[in-house]
């Protein structure tokens, strides 16, 4: 360990590494503080990081300002129903796409890695017209259903599943297992990594969907966190509390880091199981 060894591992690694971890931190770090300060303290020329008097005023104004439990509760439902059917989906399909054969399985495979291409934004018009149609709107089923299909989970998965031993499977065959007790007595076990990795991403992106829940619901009883943002920005008419706007943002992220800090061991693990092939 020379001097010079030691810059060169300072400067290449850790402080990109500090610098990074800055520009994430630091505007979470503003909002979690300024939820806790008062409106004059935010909007000011007098730049200050911590707030002279910590209050939660703001939670409990948003909280009475909008039905955030209600908004919370949908959430919840959305999020646990659609990431639980987006993973067994992910999984079964995975597992189909590796260990069963069956006609033109090459060519489903390239219309996933199509759909991973194809812009979300792109369906939202067309699932409209489908989801109104079948009454719908306003409903749990009508949030969770256009997004059920995860062609990134799919895609992970089979990546993984291409890399277990073919040996476990077969012995296993050879005393009798189907492909229901081959999946969840070999495969599920021992790819939990990439599985969590998989929940994990699902779980944000249904926690953090914003777009499409907008669209199909008009009723405050039936509306997600993301939306309810929305109306509580527009409940101030002209003027905008922001103190009150940092605390609902704050309720909104909070969950999802808890869920990250429960799974983010298995993130890099999972990411990388799949991307070694033979």
């Amino acid at each position: 360990m020379s001097w010079q060894n030691l810059g060169r591992t300072v400067a290449g690694g850790y402080l990109p590494l500090a610098m990074a971890t800055l520009v994430v931190f630091l505007p979470l770090l503003w909002m979690l503080l300024s939820s806790l300060k008062a409106p004059g303290e935010i909007v000011t020329t007098d730049l200050a990081l911590w707030p002279r008097n910590p209050s939660l005023q703001n939670y409990a104004d948003a909280a009475s300002t909008v039905p955030f439990a209600r908004f919370f509760l949908n959430s919840v439902i959305v999020t646990v129903v659609g990431s639980t059917i987006k993973c067994i989906l992910a999984i079964f399909t995975a597992y189909a796409l590796v260990f069963v054969r069956f006609p033109f399985k090459r060519v489903i495979f390239l219309l996933i890695l199509v759909a991973l291409m194809v812009p979300p934004q792109v369906s939202v018009l067309p699932n409209y017209v489908l989801i109104a149609g079948m009454g719908g709107l306003n409903t749990y089923w009508g949030i969770i259903l256009p997004g059920l299909g995860t062609a990134f989970g799919t895609f992970l998965l089979r990546q993984h599943f291409l890399t277990l031993p073919q040996a476990i499977l077969e012995s296993a065959e050879i005393d009798g297992a189907g492909h229901w007790r081959k999946l969840w007595k070999i495969v599920v076990p021992v790819s939990i990594p990439s599985i969590a990795t998989v929940a994990l991403v699902t779980i944000v992106s249904e926690w953090n969907e914003y777009i499409w829940p907008l669209i199909v619901t008009d009723h405050p009883d039936m509306m997600t966190l993301p939306v309810g943002l929305t109306q509580l920005v527009n409940s101030d008419g002209g003027t905008q509390n922001w103190g009150m706007l940092m605390a609902g943002a704050v309720i909104v992220l909070l969950p999802i880091l808890i869920i990250f800090a429960a799974l983010q061991r298995y993130i890099v693990s999972g990411l990388t199981q799949g991307s070694v092939t033979g």
